[in-house]
């Protein structure tokens, strides 16, 4: 199972949110590339980077912090997500350095995009799918759709994505655990990896992941644990 640190960007800087709540926004560092050479000198393998700005303005934002990121990390491969909404930005991360694109309103509203970006990119887009209450929701999670993440998660099953990244946004920055539960029955009903994320507060919610590791999840993302001490990165590496 791979563990991939979060990093969320906001102005430029390294912040968490509480359940994706842009005004509830906690700064954890001034500097993100100096975060990210963090993760990376403690063992980390990939990054999971989101522009916070730029899943709201449909458009990237925090351009410089990713590539001060991209500049840093030597050994750390990086997904990226927040903002990417066509083929050019597509490919102009993927060339910039970044290995994995990952897209989330762009899939639900141009599932053509992802097709293509999938064909054209083999292994490097994920769709990151953030659910509110069962459903999808898009814009930074601004906006509830109609569409149940469950049943858009199996129209995914044929275009190719790397992965499903799934998110239970009112577990997210909430430190009160994830909802194992709700993963495992959405990872169940696809072939697709599925990547958890949203609630981690401890080693105990690692564990629970990895119990059921065999579901099709295959990595677990961890934001406000780390920073807050709550989990150590040792720790959690040696537990997958």
């Amino acid at each position: 199972m791979i563990l991939y640190p979060a990093i969320d960007l906001k102005d430029g800087k390294c912040v968490r949110l509480l359940r994706g709540e842009m005004d509830k926004a906690t700064v954890f560092s001034e500097s993100p590339a100096d975060q990210a050479s963090a993760f990376e000198n403690a063992g980390f393998s990939w990054l999971h980077i989101v522009d916070l700005n730029g899943a709201f303005e449909g458009r990237p934002v925090n351009e410089s912090a990713v590539k001060s990121i991209l500049a840093r990390v030597k050994n750390m491969q990086v997904q990226l997500g927040g903002g990417i909404r066509n083929m050019q930005m597509i490919g102009d991360w993927l060339n910039a350095g970044v290995s994995r694109v990952i897209l989330g309103t762009a899939a639900l509203r141009n599932p053509v995009l992802v097709k293509e970006a999938c064909r054209q990119f083999p292994g490097q887009i994920a769709v990151g799918i953030d659910a509110k209450g069962g459903r999808v929701a898009i814009n930074g999670w601004a906006e509830v759709s109609d569409q149940l993440a469950t049943d858009f998660a199996k129209k995914l099953e044929d275009v190719g994505a790397a992965a499903i990244i799934y998110t239970d946004i009112n577990r997210d920055g909430a430190m009160e655990g994830p909802n194992v539960e709700e993963t495992v029955r959405l990872a169940e009903e696809i072939t697709t990896p599925v990547i958890a994320s949203g609630g981690m507060s401890t080693l105990d919610d690692i564990r629970r992941y990895k119990e059921v590791e065999a579901s099709g999840i295959e990595g677990i993302i961890i934001g406000r644990a780390l920073y807050d001490g709550a989990i150590k990165p040792a720790d959690a590496l040696k537990l997958c």
